[in-house]
């Protein structure tokens, strides 16, 4: 996200989108709903901020990529509340159209598609009250929910105990399983929450994801699936600043995320095979921020189709969540994906090809 959409989501603004993932054999959301309650008894690239001086990282072939999940045991848990889907990925968005409400922009873009998206990526500040709803969401949506975090000791100080457990109680009260993206982007230097900002202590936010988790736990919010989403790349490049470690542990995270844009003309698989290689053995993989920039010609659409194609490569990435909006206020590349006539083809066919039916 942007320093524009943050301060707007310090007044209070919300941001919405859409994340769905089914079941193993593609359950759908109404059958994901049922599974939680029976389980519970009822070189730059950020489009966040300050830019990182990190070059291109190498990403191994295609044929070099782990078998996924082959030490994670029972393929029907991975995910948590919501799913993991084999071999199916779903496809959201954060979604913001000029001139648009959010439902029209759902709408429109059901028009165009000629389906839903199946993530509704919405962003809230620390001391925001959670959703309970949220209007004119697809009914097969899933919410992610992007909640911003503030300083570490405001969390580990006991201070915020009841702010937290507020916010649980509100996003069970959504009654539909639901991702909690808390605290993204961590490993750089432009949020608050992150550990470059809290006295170089990524020890800190794994104590605090950790502790989030443990309130949200207590208050019976079972239908959470918790998304550790750090950046592509980190920023400052340090040894104490690497993403692996701010990871709170396969006990706590049920989605391992990442955000990656193509700023500098960087291939998916030099934005997201690091990740990709580091905890696809055990976690269901999520692009939890992605656009592509039109670098002239016909760059944008040939991104768009090879993003397509690197997800069919890779089994382990169950959904991906587009930056879809042209109301970025302090960044001027429109990352809505139907800038032009090619671009828009690309993302159609992208969304409704076999691995994108999730």
């Amino acid at each position: 996200m942007t320093a524009g959409h943050r301060s707007q989501g310090e007044q209070g603004l919300t941001r919405r989108g859409l994340l769905g993932l089914g079941a193993l054999g593609a359950v759908s959301a109404a059958g994901a709903v049922g599974m939680w309650k029976a389980a519970s008894g009822g070189a730059t690239n950020t489009v966040s901020g300050t830019p990182t001086a990190t070059g291109p990282v190498e990403p191994a072939p295609p044929s070099a990529t782990p078998s996924p999940f082959a030490a994670a045991g029972n393929l029907t848990k991975l995910g948590g509340a919501v799913p993991f889907t084999a071999g199916k990925a779903l496809l959201g968005s954060y979604l913001g159209l000029k001139g648009m409400s959010y439902p029209e922009a759902v709408r429109y873009r059901r028009k165009q598609l000629g389906r839903d998206h199946r993530i509704a990526h919405v962003f809230y500040a620390w001391p925001d009250r959670l959703p309970t709803s949220i209007e004119g969401m697809p009914k097969k949506a899933i919410p992610m929910v992007s909640w911003r975090g503030p300083k570490y000791d405001k969390i580990l100080s006991g201070d915020s105990d009841d702010l937290i457990a507020a916010a649980a109680r509100r996003i069970k009260e959504l009654d539909r399983p639901t991702l909690l993206r808390w605290g993204w982007e961590m490993n750089g230097r432009w949020y608050e929450w992150g550990g470059f900002q809290n006295k170089r202590n990524p020890e800190g936010y794994v104590k605090c994801f950790r502790y989030l988790r443990e309130i949200f736990d207590d208050q019976g919010a079972g239908n959470v699936s918790w998304v550790w989403s750090p950046n592509w790349n980190s920023s400052p490049d340090e040894d104490w600043n690497r993403m692996e470690a701010y990871y709170p542990g396969d006990d706590f995270v049920d989605w391992v995320g990442v955000s990656g844009y193509n700023l500098q003309q960087e291939s998916p698989a030099t934005l997201f095979d690091p990740v990709y290689q580091r905890y696809a053995p055990r976690k269901p993989l999520m692009i939890t921020e992605i656009g592509a920039k039109d670098h002239g010609g016909t760059s944008k659409a040939d991104w768009i189709t090879d993003f397509s194609e690197y997800v069919a490569q890779r089994p382990a990435i169950g959904a991906s969540v587009w930056f879809d909006t042209d109301t970025h206020p302090n960044y001027p590349e429109a990352w809505r994906f139907d800038t032009d006539p090619q671009s828009a083809a690309a993302y159609r066919a992208m969304a409704t090809s076999p691995r994108f039916s999730a």
